[in-house]
């Protein structure tokens, strides 16, 4: 009989996770809250080694098609003046992967379409976890209804034992992934000591141009001011998404959020006025930036796994939050099918994936702190002479610590 499980969180982690469990011969059900899949989140990039993740998935190919290559760019002041260039071929020559920049919706559905339709779950959420039985999970949902068994209505009602335990208002496996973000209820039921998420003193709006933006050169291009980072990554249709980070009290929102960015940045360089000129006021995106600034004492809790930003929420001023989360979802399937019992495979989870990424995000805060964040003109003048006075080869070294990673084997365990 093969083993099942239940994936709670339909976001890139989470899907990652259910493509690398089926592969390993899992069945899986995915139990998304959201009852429309809109995939919010503007744009995103990938280093390699979440390209590498989303290969050993199946879909680094069809990921590739979808992304751009991030060759050229790098980091400026508000002037123009550069800081460092980006050399992405020299970056995907020693890692033997690329740099990409993709919408994150071409991302949420590219990974959904790797999957059965009939895994997914929409309207639906976990809203009590049953531990008891040995062996076994029990998540009691709220929201469900039969029609919620998958987000295409073209698919015909289908009878199973998961449809009847969903019209049931439950689901049983043996196994549960916690992939339910960075306000994870699942994370406050198994550690219900820890403080949650913390506010890391930066909030950032974003947004996807309407049109493609002329001149737009770099691939990918950060911006450093005081306190402030305006940011872009380039799509291959021409359009882009743009990102400002401010230094900001938690909770600060803006009547007109585009006209407050506009007045921000007014005096930065091109193309900062032409992508914010080529922005539909509707379109900006608006959040705080948070992360588990405690760090979990462990990702596992019985036949529960905790993966992506439930374990580890990061701020994204390394680019490693998505990147971290594909790590998970195939360390997990792969850990699954090299283990004797879940119960083992789930300890050497915890052991390979805890320390690397409460790493990467402590590096993440720090490059925050030391970046983006710097709000005085002497630290900041002293950060700027700092990289330009560091040789290439040392910028390239701190980007290999990150995105070196070589992904796990992922392949069914023999009966």
């Amino acid at each position: 009989m093969s083993s099942s499980a239940v994936v709670v969180g339909g976001g890139i982690g989470g899907l990652a996770a259910a493509i690398g469990l089926r592969m390993a011969g899992w069945d899986v059900t995915v139990v998304e809250r959201a009852a429309v899949l809109d995939d919010a989140g503007a744009g995103i990039s990938l280093a390699a080694n979440g390209m590498r993740a989303l290969a050993a998935l199946g879909v680094g190919e069809a990921v590739e098609a979808a992304a751009r290559r991030q060759y050229t760019g790098g980091t400026r002041t508000p002037d123009g003046r550069r800081l460092a260039a980006m050399d992405g071929v020299a970056l995907e020559r020693e890692l033997g992967a690329p740099i990409v920049g993709i919408p994150r919706a071409a991302l949420h559905r590219i990974l959904r379409e790797a999957l059965p339709a009939e895994c997914l779950v929409v309207g639906a959420e976990v809203t009590e976890v049953d531990t008891t039985q040995p062996f076994r999970v029990r998540a009691g949902l709220g929201g469900s209804t039969p029609e919620a068994r998958s987000p295409r209505t073209d698919l015909p009602r289908t009878d199973s034992p998961t449809s009847d335990l969903l019209r049931a208002g439950r689901l049983e496996a043996d196994l549960l992934v916690a992939a339910d973000g960075i306000n994870s209820r699942l994370r406050r039921h198994l550690f219900p000591d820890h403080p949650g998420p913390a506010y890391s003193g930066s909030t950032v709006l974003r947004a996807i141009t309407e049109h493609p933006v002329e001149g737009l050169a770099a691939d990918f291009e950060l911006t450093w001011g005081h306190g402030a980072e305006f940011g872009h990554i380039a799509f291959p249709d021409g359009t882009a998404e743009w990102h400002a980070v401010l230094n900001a009290p938690a909770g600060v929102r803006y009547r007109d959020p585009l006209t407050e960015v506009r007045r921000r940045f007014a005096r930065w360089h091109e193309p900062i006025p032409a992508l914010l000129a080529a922005t539909r006021p509707e379109a900006v995106l608006h959040h705080d930036v948070n992360e588990l600034a405690t760090p979990l004492p462990s990702f596992v809790s019985g036949r529960i796994a905790l993966l992506g930003d439930a374990a580890h929420a990061m701020t994204p001023h390394l680019g490693q939050g998505a990147c971290q989360a594909l790590e998970d979802a195939v360390t997990l399937a792969a850990a699954l099918t090299e283990a004797r019992t879940v119960e083992g495979a789930l300890a050497r989870y915890d052991t390979v994936r805890r320390p690397r990424s409460q790493a990467v995000a402590r590096d993440a805060r720090r490059a925050g702190r030391m970046g983006q964040q710097l709000a005085h003109p002497l630290a900041v003048g002293l950060r700027n002479a700092a990289i330009r006075l560091t040789p290439p080869g040392a910028m390239v070294r701190t980007v290999l610590r990150h995105a070196d990673w070589t992904p796990p084997r992922i392949a069914p365990r023999a009966a």
